[in-house]
Order: C-alpha cells, then structure tokens, then sequence
C-alpha cells in the first residue's frame, strides 16, 4: 500500500486509457500463463509485520516519519497512519531452521527498533488494534505524508461521495462517522506470503480460503475500538468498513466490497485477476509508458504495472500476488487475515500453523473445498473473527464444531505433516505448534487475556480509559518478554 505515486489529479481520458491498459495487462498475464517459466523450483515464504507506536503512557504517538529516520533501516516502512511502521522480513525457504531464522531474525531487528524509537520518545507496540485509540486520533491529518495515502482517501470519498460509517455489533456496539479513510490505520496486521506454482495456485488459494476462520478464531488479538469491546478481531469489520467506496444504495445493489473475502472456489490465479478488473474501477488510474505485450514478444519478463496497482487496492484476506524478482516472474498467496502479536514466537507459531496446513490441504487427497461450500467458508471467516477461540466453525465430516476442537482434533495432525512436507525439523515444528496446541488447550489468545485483564482492572475500579491503557502497558511488557499469550499471568 505505501508505493509512491506523484500524479493528483485523473481526468476521463486518464480512466479510459488506465482501463484498456490494465486489461492488455491481463491478457499478457494469460499469455504467460501458458507460456512463460515461472519461478517456483525454491518456494520462498515472506512476513511483514505492521506495528504502532505509543509513547510513554501507552497513548498513541504520531512519529512515524521521526521513528523511521531514527530506525534507519530499509526493512522498516511507512503505513498509513503516522502512528504506523512496517517490517518487512527478507524471504526464504522454511526447510533447514528456516522457521527458526526468521524468528531469530525479528526479534532481532525489532528490539533494535524498538530501542532506536525510545530514542525519539516512541515505543513499538504489535497489537491487532491499539487499544488506547480515540476517534481524534483517526483524522485526514494523521495520515502518512506518502502522497499514495492522499490520493486513496480523496478517491475513496469521490467514489462514495458521503462520510463512511463504521457501525460494528458486539457487548458493547460501536457506531461512529469518519470523512476520512483514517480508521483503516487502526488495523495492523502480521501478513505470510507463500511462493507457489501456477498449476499449484488454486489449490492453495482455496486452501487459505478454507481455513481463515480458524486462523482468525485461534489468533484473534483485536477486542476493543475506542473503548468499546466489540468482534474478538475487530479489523476485520472495521478494515472492510472503512475502505468502502459503495454508498448505501450501491451495496443495496449487490456490488461488490472492495475488502472482500470472495464468492469462490478458484481453479486458477487467473481467475482472481480477472475477477479485480471485471468487478472493481481504478482507484489510482496511473499508467507506464511500456507495452506488456511488446515486452513478452521481445523475451522481456513484463512488469504488468498497471495490473499490479490495480490488484493491490482491492483488498482481498487470501490476496493473489504477481512480481518479478532477479529477472524471473513468479506468484504467491498473500495471507492478511492475521493481526500483529502478541509476540513474535506467537506470530511464528500462526505462520507455522499456516504454512503447514495449507501444504496438506492443497496438495493432499480429496480437497477439503469440494466437501465445503464456499458460503461455509464465508460464514467460518466471519464467525472466527466474532467469537474468537470459543467460535463453532463448520468442517466437512465434523459439522459444527468449537475452533479449538477442530484445530486439536483433526488440522494440528495436518499442519505437522505439511511443515515436515517442507523440510521444517521436527523440533521446530513441535515447539511451534506446540503454541498452538496449548493455546487451543487453556482457549487462551490475545483477545482473551485482553478481555479478561480488562474486565479485572474494571472491578478493581478503574474507568474503561484507563483499563485499556494500563492493560497496554502490562501487553507490552510481556511482548517484550517473547513468552507465548497462552502463558501470560491473569493480573489483578
């Protein structure tokens, strides 16, 4: 999301010649498709964390731009809000302590953050959604100076031509206005991507599908939006409301979000690419000078910018991902269903889980998506991320079940056999899932120690404001600590 572009303002012809171009585009993507050697003999796998910054007393800090500069380290990024930065973990294989390297390699690069943050008065936080923000700090001007951020809100809002409302149910229901694409900044998240074939994509993308619901059950981490408890992953209905471009009576009409889970099983990464620009209009109608088509005929690898940028504003949770690297084309799942923290062995033992289910699934026996319907899989998404741990999710063979019943009984088991499918060591893989078994075990996730600490601080007599905050200061504390959620002491 944070690429930068110059242009301010499109004109009709700009719509025009982006539509045409972004479809020659797709053509030559099919062409490639058919044609081209993709690069996928040494799958890679990827991470990016999306953090916030708080300042001493756990309140929001809008430093950003000062915290980057003191960081002073390329992985590190801008996100949209000024309270926002981004990590961005170098690709690898997961086979020879690949899990292991990365987790060494993020604590690492995070504990220098973080100490060159205190520097300029900020400090890191990895939370689904900070739970000291207030509406006042969700305004047009506490958005990233990136122009890409600008240029999204002021499209956004043309699009919609009224103020967004974020209404979200919940214990205690939330309904607020913004004229301002801001809220969606509250939203951080931990993304996995994986390297995979375009014979192989399908499955894998139905794979993801089929199992965001449990992802988001037993790594819930987002309970509370400016004081109010609502979904147990509240991003997910908060970052979907607040990127909509439909007024109501579009969405009356049936069209389509642009945060959207989808309506079907795929058999191809193609389908999904032309699914983006046979639904969605150009948020960024931003064209190159070079002809895709010209580039494949001359032996040239061709970027498809203009299909790119199209793609990544269309925010699906299992996203398709087309790039060139070292001169070969290749794709990948983007998994974004996941919430930042609560700490780093916490993200790696979610990543563990997913890398190695969606292996077994996609490449097993008789796929787990002919047996579900795709609205089931809707319906998990939407459930997991409501009622968290505790959630009951539909799974073929089984019916309705709790998340935690179905991870311990039917997809641990799986997940083992597809991390040893990767090469992962077996000791690697028994610490990691060794998380998620005990997690499931105790139903204890960051959503729910955030609940339970919250409820406790509340009877102890303190106001919700100052609940949520001495709870962010003990969360910190113990992310600090790199000790799983599932360990973390019920406090008074």
């Amino acid at each position: 999301m944070g690429e930068k572009v110059h242009q301010h303002v499109f004109t009709r012809a700009d719509r025009a010649r982006y539509r045409e171009k972004v479809r020659r585009c797709l053509d030559v993507f099919a062409l490639m498709l058919g044609e081209s050697q993709f690069e996928f003999e040494r799958p890679l796998t990827g991470l990016e964390i999306e953090l916030n910054l708080v300042d001493e007393q756990g309140l929001p800090s809008m430093r950003n731009a000062d915290v980057l500069a003191a960081i002073a380290d390329p992985a590190f990024v801008t996100e949209l809000g000024q309270f926002n930065i981004e990590i961005n973990i170098p690709p690898r294989e997961l086979a020879g302590g690949g899990l292991s390297a990365y987790e060494d390699q993020i604590r690492a690069s995070l504990n220098a953050a973080d100490g060159k943050a205190r520097t300029v008065g900020a400090h890191t936080a990895m939370i689904g959604i900070l739970p000291t923000l207030k509406p006042e700090h969700l305004t047009e001007a506490s958005l990233s100076a990136n122009p890409r951020y600008a240029l999204i809100n002021e499209q956004v809002f043309a699009a919609r031509g009224e103020d967004l409302r974020i209404s979200i149910d919940g214990p205690d229901p939330l309904t607020v206005t913004a004229d301002t694409i801001a809220p969606e900044a509250a939203c951080t998240s931990a993304q996995l991507h994986l390297q995979v074939s375009p014979a192989q994509f399908g499955a894998y993308w139905n794979a993801a599908q089929a199992i965001a619901g449990v992802q988001l059950a037993i790594a819930a981490n987002s309970p509370f939006l400016f004081g109010h408890e609502l979904w147990h992953e509240t991003r997910i209905p908060l970052f979907k409301q607040a990127t909509d471009t439909r007024p109501e009576e579009i969405k009356t009409q049936g069209v389509r979000p642009r945060v959207w889970f989808g309506e079907r099983w795929i058999t191809s990464v193609f389908d999904l690419f032309e699914e983006n620009v046979r639904y969605f209009p150009a948020l960024l109608p931003i064209c190159t000078e070079d002809d895709p088509a010209d580039q494949l005929a001359g032996g040239e690898v061709p970027e498809l910018t203009e299909l790119r940028l199209h793609n990544g504003t269309i925010y699906r949770w299992n996203r398709p991902v087309y790039d060139v690297a070292d001169g070969m084309p290749h794709v990948r799942v983007e998994n974004r269903v996941l919430p930042a923290g609560p700490t780093v062995i916490d993200i790696m033992a979610n990543a563990a889980f997913w890398f190695g289910l969606v292996r077994t699934l996609a490449e097993g026996g008789l796929p787990v998506w002919s047996r579900m319907p795709f609205r089931q899989a809707d319906e998990n998404f939407y459930t997991g991320a409501r009622q968290g741990i505790g959630a009951h999710l539909f799974w073929p063979d089984l019916g309705y079940v709790s998340a935690y019943e179905l991870v311990l009984r039917r997809l641990l088991p799986l997940a083992h056999q597809g991390l040893e499918s990767w090469g992962v060591d077996s000791r690697e893989r028994d610490r990691l899932l060794g998380v998620i078994e005990q997690r499931c075990l105790l139903r204890r996730n960051g959503a729910t120690w955030q609940i339970d600490t919250v409820h406790r601080l509340e009877r102890k007599g303190l106001d919700r404001p100052e609940a949520l905050r001495e709870m962010l200061l003990r969360y910190m504390r113990h992310m600090h600590e790199n000790i799983p959620v599932h360990e973390w002491p019920r406090e008074d």
